[in-house]
């Protein structure tokens, strides 16, 4: 791949450009506002329906639900697969907290196991948990890719685990033609506003294919209330604002693209970076025939890590540790049971570089030449 021409040193690649995801659509999304805004339509209107509709459309399944935030979607498909007080659920202890939070909050108990060198869930680890108390086993679709699922389903059919999918970062994702959260009990997304499909604010989806389901979903979303109107168990407040739905409705038509763009410039990436010894990248796009990944983030790990951000700051470019640069296991204050030894010694080197669909071929570029420099000089 040809190299881009020199770049000064007063360049700047932030990690994420949060003011540029309004500019990108502004007239549009303030016509959206005012449109919506003009009919009083705030809560549970035709927007949220027709985003429902098209949401389901996109990832193949019969029913999708709009909902307050990607940690109120696992908190839902969990009490879908009715996990309860002291039902134990296998989670990779390399994901968001919230991930293990909505177990708990739900009633049950998370166990944390390890994940592998592609930074998704171990299921021969997670094998090794299993005991009369596990239910369930939850895993996490991260940075835009997939679990084996393969692995996953065989696991669970053995010890009789429901599966319930975090796949709050893989919107669009695939294993082997099937979309992420179409694998077990139910599917979650989240629309923070640096997903691949995101909002202006907090918001999420659950993703189910029956309509059993479908009506206990519509329910706790919406305070246990059913289509009859009447209150039928105990729910929650977790609905999707209605304007935030006719934003994603609107980006929704654009997701393709975005992912295209993600995909090519993790590309970029791989093809620059793939002889430094110093380095794991994740895998390429398109290297591996039954995963489709959508590169949510593009998370590597980095020997020397601390001095290679601090020289990519000094030169303008953004990185960040995700969540804090802490696996759930390494929260002590959780008392949390875990086996993460690969989880434990990759927190020393994970970090994500600057990754959306905004970024042009020359920042990704500049970002590898000073990786290059970095290491060639190290």
């Amino acid at each position: 791949m040809s190299r881009p021409i020199s770049v000064t040193r007063s360049r700047r690649v932030p990690f994420f450009d949060y003011p540029a995801l309004f500019a990108e659509h502004e007239r549009a999304y303030l016509e959206i506002f005012r449109e919506v805004l003009h009919r009083g339509a705030y809560i549970m209107q035709r927007d949220l329906v027709e985003f429902e509709v098209n949401l389901a459309n996109y990832c193949g399944v019969k029913f999708a639900f709009g909902v307050a935030d990607g940690t109120s979607a696992l908190i839902i498909a969990l009490k879908l697969a009715d996990i309860g007080d002291g039902d134990e659920v296998i989670v990779p202890s390399h994901t968001f907290v919230a991930t293990a939070a909505a177990v708990h909050h739900a009633g049950g108990i998370p166990v944390l196991c390890d994940c592998g060198p592609d930074h998704m869930m171990d299921v021969e680890s997670a094998r090794r948990l299993v005991n009369s108390r596990t239910r369930a086993v939850m895993p996490v679709q991260l940075n835009g890719r997939t679990c084996d699922m393969d692995e996953v389903g065989i696991f669970a059919k053995e010890y009789r685990l429901k599966i319930v999918e975090d796949s709050c970062q893989a919107l669009g994702a695939k294993f082997s033609g099937k979309h992420a959260g179409t694998f077990g009990v139910a599917g979650t997304f989240s629309f923070y506003p640096a997903k691949t499909l995101g909002c202006f604010g907090d918001g999420g989806a659950v993703i189910v294919n029956d309509d059993k389901s479908a009506e206990i979903v519509r329910q706790l979303r919406d305070h246990g209330r059913g289509t009859d109107g009447k209150v039928h168990r105990f729910g929650h407040n977790a609905r999707l604002d209605n304007i935030q739905a006719a934003i994603l409705n609107f980006k929704l038509q654009r997701h393709e693209g975005y992912v295209a763009r993600r995909r090519k410039l993790a590309d970029i990436y791989c093809c620059r970076l793939r002889e430094i010894d110093s380095i794991l990248l994740p895998p390429a796009p398109g290297s591996e025939e039954k995963r489709f990944d959508v590169f949510q983030n593009f998370e590597i790990e980095a020997y020397e890590r601390e001095r290679l951000r601090e020289h990519l700051a000094n030169r303008g470019i953004g990185t960040i540790l995700q969540w804090g640069g802490s696996m759930i296991h390494q929260f002590d204050d959780l008392k949390l049971k875990s086996f993460a030894p690969y989880a434990e010694e990759m927190s020393s080197r994970y970090l994500m570089l600057p990754m959306h669909h905004l970024l042009s071929d020359d920042d990704v570029h500049y970002i590898c030449d000073e990786i290059e420099k970095f290491y060639g000089n190290s």
